[in-house]
């Protein structure tokens, strides 16, 4: 893992560069005006700026994900201080070139209902091969995405095993026996990563019978996501204000901890809200947002398990581990 993320680095920065400079240096240029101030709302909502609250999910999406590391600490040495160091790390980094990626793109997008009605279907391609005019060009850069995208499903399997693996060693899954094993040859919860591999193949499958149904189901990954950062930073700051003072640790946002908590609440209430808004209106089946409803679903299959069989066996969060040897 550590070699194929440090190649993924690499390969981050350099094709952050080659990309940016290519597209600034060869992609039709739009001007400040046309390109920074002018809106337009094609959801059909009632104004402009309801249309660009609604828009939220594309942005906010590439900006969650930084717990991924966390899921991870129990194997890493000097958890307690490095974790942080490296999402507060990640953080800066990434959303300083994620504002270069924005205003690259409204200079250098050029027509937008043609990049959108690209035959390719993704907008970005269409962009590329304009800039370039050559489709060994256009291929370079999209195979740069994909192999970003590739290292960050693995790493998203690797902690979604962690978070599997971890639960079930508090009793909190069915068959947790099973999937809180370890692999004494490889030291890696192997049942954890199976299961995860397992549905992650078969819920592409839906994409065969109908692409309506995947997206369903993937939309409720950028919600459930911001809902556990609300939950999480929610009993942080209920600890801070009503609770026992928090235990010690290595690692402080010091005076400044409490304010920040507080405004993150703030600015997640509304992001949370209006990613369970569909993108257009009217809205039919094919439109509608499903991730209020596949959360509902997921709520209640939880709870109904925890009721009839969980509360009777979770004990956790566990403290302190002990490597059986």
């Amino acid at each position: 893992m550590s070699l194929a993320e440090a190649v993924a680095l690499v390969v981050h920065i350099t094709g952050f560069l080659a990309i940016i400079i290519t597209l600034w240096a060869t992609a039709p240029r739009r001007t400040a005006a046309d390109a920074l101030l002018n809106f337009t709302n094609d959801g059909g909502w009632s104004s402009t700026g309801l249309s660009a609250m609604v828009g939220l999910l594309a942005p906010t999406a590439v900006l969650v994900g930084y717990d991924c590391s966390v899921h991870m600490s129990e194997e890493i040495k000097d958890a307690s201080i490095v974790l942080p160091r490296a999402i507060m790390g990640s953080v800066i980094l990434n959303v300083s070139m994620l504002f270069i990626v924005i205003i690259t793109i409204c200079f250098t997008l050029g027509d937008p209902a043609e990049v959108l009605a690209s035959p390719t279907g993704y907008a970005f391609i269409q962009m590329f091969y304009n800039a370039t005019n050559s489709l060994a060009g256009a291929s370079v850069m999209t195979f740069i995405i994909i192999f970003m995208l590739s290292v960050c499903a693995v790493s998203e399997a690797a902690a979604c095993s962690r978070q599997i693996w971890s639960f079930a060693r508090d009793k909190g899954l069915p068959a947790h026996t099973w999937l809180s094993k370890v692999s004494p040859h490889w030291n890696i919860p192997l049942p954890g990563i199976i299961v995860s591999l397992s549905i992650s193949a078969l819920l592409s499958l839906i994409n065969i019978g109908s692409s309506v149904a995947l997206n369903a189901i993937t939309s409720l990954g950028a919600v459930a996501t911001l809902i556990s950062y609300y939950l999480t930073i929610g009993c942080l700051v209920h600890r801070r204000l009503f609770g026992a003072p928090l235990p010690d640790r290595r690692w402080s946002l010091g005076q400044w901890g409490l304010l920040i908590n507080v405004g993150a609440l703030i600015i997640l209430t509304p992001l949370i809200f209006f990613l369970t808004w569909p993108l257009t209106t009217p809205v039919t089946a094919e439109t509608m947002n499903w991730s209020s409803v596949m959360l509902a679903g997921v709520f209640i299959i939880s709870t109904t398990y925890y009721v009839v069989k969980g509360r009777k066996e979770f004990r956790g969060p566990v403290v302190d581990v002990h490597r059986e040897e």
